[in-house]
């Protein structure tokens, strides 16, 4: 049976940008459908994405033990007797309280929720199919925040059982015994120590000379070190050739690399590349013009070539985080019916990477400021040499890293690496985005004793450069 409906705007995907976008727009009374093919509400940002794996870092540490290990006199040994379902079930209950949680926020706004696939049949209509019913929706607006998906290279033997993709992964209904992840991104980074904090043995296979080369150099070399530490091979400058799938599942595969040196592993997990969710969206009918990888092409309002419909989200590729997603969506509202609020996206925003320790980061990297011929120095505080950092028993030697205009002090980056990494950044953020200098970090006074010390003993760290003094010696414990 076919039904039609009209409404101010559809929206297709109910992820965090798409979301956002249709209750945004239905808070300004505007008459708002969304379409969601899954089961569950939320996209990739809750159910196989951001949340999933950011919960299994959190039950990693859990029953790992690793931040706690001799802190009090004795060794936390891994927890043996945790099985697979275990390991799973904080992951299963958060995403889908999160999907209840997007559903309910949705109705309460009086949002018009379809189930089904979406296809483009004009500029303005979409068809939605779900069993015997058809429904044809026109929407004088449309904005796609259909996400992205895992690539598959036909190269590579998927089957969902040995061999993954990040999706696939977090459905496994046993530990491996030992994993090889290709790829060195944030998803490859996370899962690999993810799975090592678990005491298996895990690889890395990378095709450059080091791994998130977004970050500040010296961050990404101290992840790579405590990596390592934590038994993880990283193979740099490789590529695997071949997968070779035994039929007896008791026996390892065996990959290939470039360089004729093969790996026994139990898993494989490809991480190395997401595209566009628009495959199934018959874009061209609309007439909209797609980039690389599937990805929408927008401007900065996030139109697309055509006037009315907008895309948001991992869709439009660049920097495809839940965070900067939500904006998004509330942004192209904004421009669709001059809501007068938020008009254009931050271009200051902290990145963070739930690895096993944390990095996130805000602002230029050193290398960024020397590209540039920017007159820095820099300043750092190991967790080590704080009273937090040593009732907390960090073992990671973390550090917070501060990049510094030399003549006016002004702080213009922000790199951390260690436990709570994610967390303590917002102030960086707020430092970077206000141009404070160190001067007024110092004066800043913290709660005693807390991680924020890092930031103004790393501001005294830079003021001793300055003056080519040493505040303190690594391992000691100075205070000013």
């Amino acid at each position: 049976m076919e039904i039609k409906k009209e409404f101010d705007l559809i929206v297709i995907g109910s992820g965090p940008a798409g979301e956002k976008a249709a209750v945004k727009a239905a808070y300004f009374n505007y008459r708002v459908a969304i379409i969601e093919k899954d089961e569950w509400f939320g996209g990739a940002g809750i159910q196989t994405g951001t949340l999933p794996s950011k919960t299994l870092k959190e039950t990693t540490l859990y029953l790992s033990g690793i931040y706690s290990k001799g802190i009090f006199s004795i060794d936390k040994e891994l927890n043996r007797f945790a099985g697979i379902q275990d390991f799973m079930y904080r992951k299963n209950l958060v995403t889908n309280h999160a999907g209840r949680s997007v559903e309910s926020n949705l109705k309460q706004h009086n949002v018009t929720i379809f189930k089904g696939l979406a296809q483009f049949i004009s500029d303005h209509e979409i068809r939605v199919a779900n069993g015997a019913d058809e429904y044809i929706l026109y929407g004088q607006y449309i904005i796609i925040a259909t996400g992205s998906y895992p690539v598959h290279p036909s190269t590579i033997p998927f089957d969902g059982i040995r061999l993954h993709d990040s999706d696939s992964i977090l459905s496994i209904n046993r530990f491996p015994k030992s994993l090889c992840v290709l790829g060195a991104g944030v998803i490859g980074c996370e899962y690999a120590t993810i799975f090592a904090a678990m005491g298996i043995k895990t690889y890395i296979v990378n095709n450059t000379n080091k791994i998130l080369g977004f970050l500040d150099e010296e961050i990404s070399t101290a992840l790579v070190q405590q990596m390592e530490k934590n038994g993880i091979t990283v193979l740099f400058n490789n590529i695997i050739t071949n997968y070779i799938v035994p039929e007896d599942a008791n026996k390892d595969l065996t990959l290939t690399l470039q360089n004729g040196e093969t790996l026994s592993v139990d898993m494989f997990l490809f991480a190395a590349g997401r595209s566009g969710n628009t495959k199934d969206l018959h874009c061209e009918k609309a007439g909209i013009i797609l980039g690389e990888r599937e990805t929408v092409k927008v401007n900065h309002k996030f139109q697309t070539n055509i006037e009315h419909i907008y895309a948001v989200g991992d869709v439009v590729g660049f920097p495809a985080l839940a965070s900067t997603s939500m904006d998004q969506g509330r942004i192209a509202v904004a421009h669709i019916f001059k809501t007068g609020d938020l008009q254009t996206l931050t271009h200051i925003f902290p990145y963070g990477i739930y690895t096993v320790p944390e990095v996130s980061m805000v602002g230029i990297t050193e290398e960024q400021a020397k590209k540039e011929n920017l007159e820095y120095s820099t300043g750092i505080c190991y967790y080590r040499d704080t009273i937090r950092g040593k009732i907390m028993g960090d073992q990671d030697n973390g550090f917070l890293k501060l990049i510094f205009e030399k003549k006016s002090h002004t702080i213009l980056g922000v790199h951390i690496i260690g436990n709570l990494a994610t967390e303590i950044i917002h102030f960086g953020l707020a430092l970077v985005k206000e141009k404070k200098t160190l001067d007024e970090v110092i004066a800043t006074v913290f709660n005693f004793p807390t991680l924020h010390d890092l930031y103004k003993y790393a501001a005294y760290d830079g003021l001793g450069h300055l003056i080519g003094k040493r505040i303190k010696k690594a391992g000691e414990i100075s205070l000013l």
